[in-house]
């Protein structure tokens, strides 16, 4: 590793933990890109983000934020704004196209508007038509949280019944909960990284979807690299998943997600701005793909935000 590259950087200060529902996931991506920083020469301090992050920020001298924290609070633009207003360089998508990615449901009423193709959806409230709007869905369905990610508070219905328990179960995560028709078919991941979608990934689970186990804690999870479409096939997924991050205003690095039916349509599911980084997490797969070591890839990550502040 290039001993310039390194000092360049200056003293990173990678901020992890924080209070959210992922709090246990974005440990382990800070702890990750912590050890990878050291093992690159650069001078790096890891901050466990608590509710005291003003402070913490105040009390920590650093060139540079690595922002590897994960859910409400730290991928939603609150510490992005933080970070602008004391003047400290921070990696990934700024405050507005943070909030707006971690919204998945104005997410997806934006690609609704500018003609990108999305599941079809309902936002749900404690007065919904249950059997109505899953009817409307087909009769299969995922309900979500509105702002939250890995997969938590998220539930496959097949039922009226089932859909108004899934909306009570992710309700107590987030106030805005929707639910979008299950597309039936292959689910892919492209990682975007300086305006470039990396080699796509294809998922493959043996549960009902690719819900938290599959992702976290299942050994048997298959991640297909490269995804098995024809070459122009693979072109058009990734100029998908760059055109629905470029549309939300993201910058630097990210992860899109996307579902294709059995007719090979694609349909966007959500776009990550702050990706996981663990033993089990996609971006370092696809990057390793297209040649490039962990460390390189979290310098890469870090440089680029110097360029964009």
């Amino acid at each position: 590793m290039n001993a310039n590259t390194a000092r360049a950087l200056g003293r990173v200060g990678v901020l992890y933990g924080g209070t959210s529902a992922e709090r246990p996931i974005s440990l382990q991506t800070g702890e990750a890109v912590l050890k990878a920083f050291k093992e690159a020469g650069v001078d790096a301090v890891g901050l466990d983000i608590g509710k005291n992050a003003i402070a913490q920020l105040q009390a920590t001298q650093m060139d540079v934020a690595f922002v590897a924290l994960h859910g409400p609070g730290g991928e939603d633009g609150r510490i992005q704004a933080l970070l602008e207003f004391m003047g400290i360089p921070y990696t990934g998508s700024d405050v507005t196209a943070s909030a707006l990615a971690m919204d998945k449901l104005r997410s997806k009423q934006l690609w609704v508007g500018i003609g990108l193709s999305t599941p079809e959806f309902a936002v749900l409230n404690a007065g919904s038509d249950w059997h109505q709007i899953i009817k409307n869905l087909g009769g299969d369905a995922i309900v979500k949280p509105a702002h939250e990610g890995s997969s938590i508070g998220m539930a496959r219905v097949q039922s009226g019944d089932e859909l108004a328990q899934a909306y009570a179960d992710a309700a107590r995560y987030d106030g805005s909960v929707l639910v979008e028709r299950l597309v039936k078919g292959a689910e892919y991941t492209v990682a975007i990284l300086d305006g470039e979608a990396l080699p796509p990934i294809k998922l493959e689970t043996d549960h009902r979807f690719y819900d938290y186990d599959a992702k976290y804690l299942a050994e048997d999870t298959r991640y297909l690299c490269p995804c098995g479409l024809e070459p122009e096939r693979e072109e058009a997924l990734k100029a998908l998943a760059l055109q629905s991050f470029e549309s939300l205003g993201c910058r630097g690095w990210g992860r899109v997600d996307v579902m294709a039916d059995q007719h090979g349509h694609f349909y966007l599911l959500e776009v990550n701005t702050v990706p996981g980084m663990t033993s089990h997490s996609l971006v370092p797969m696809a990057a390793k793909a297209a040649g490039m070591t962990f460390p390189e890839l979290v310098l890469r990550i870090a440089r680029a935000c110097q360029t964009e502040s």
